[in-house]
């Protein structure tokens, strides 16, 4: 592989580690909201001694609050990618690379699924792929 189709591939690819970083954080998030219920839901047979732990409550908010904003500045930076790369594979002419690329940079589907989905073997899937990557020019600007 050349240094630019590896240019490519790694541009291209960034769409996916953010989306993979968006559900991490959703996956937190759902955790946080997890524990804040069992924190304010807990029962027991002695009597509350008044000083009920709130810092504590406070403190899973705001990371919950926190999280929110990450996944939500993180889910803008996710559309401003997939648009551009949307853009760049707009302009490869062979509508074949252009479906390929879709389906792997833009779905995140598997090798195999994609291979299914166009009728071809793993290995011309590849080949595909390779050739496909020859055709992505990056701007300097996004570099």
């Amino acid at each position: 592989m050349t240094k630019q189709q590896q240019a490519a591939k790694d541009y291209l690819s960034q769409a996916y580690r953010i989306d993979t970083r968006i559900n991490s954080k959703i996956e937190q998030v759902n955790s946080l909201h997890s524990l804040a219920t069992k924190a304010t839901s807990t029962l027991s047979d002695i009597p509350p001694s008044g000083t009920r732990n709130v810092h504590r409550m406070e403190d899973i908010i705001a990371k919950i609050i926190k999280l929110e904003d990450e996944i939500n500045a993180d889910i803008d930076e996710l559309v401003d990618l997939k648009r551009n790369i949307t853009k760049l594979i707009k302009k490869i002419e062979n509508t074949e690379y252009q479906t390929l690329l879709e389906l792997r940079y833009l779905t995140f589907k598997k090798w195999e699924e994609i291979a299914i989905e166009m009728n071809y073997g793993l290995d011309n899937i590849f080949c595909i792929h390779k050739k496909a990557l020859k055709y992505v020019n990056i701007p300097k600007t996004l570099q």
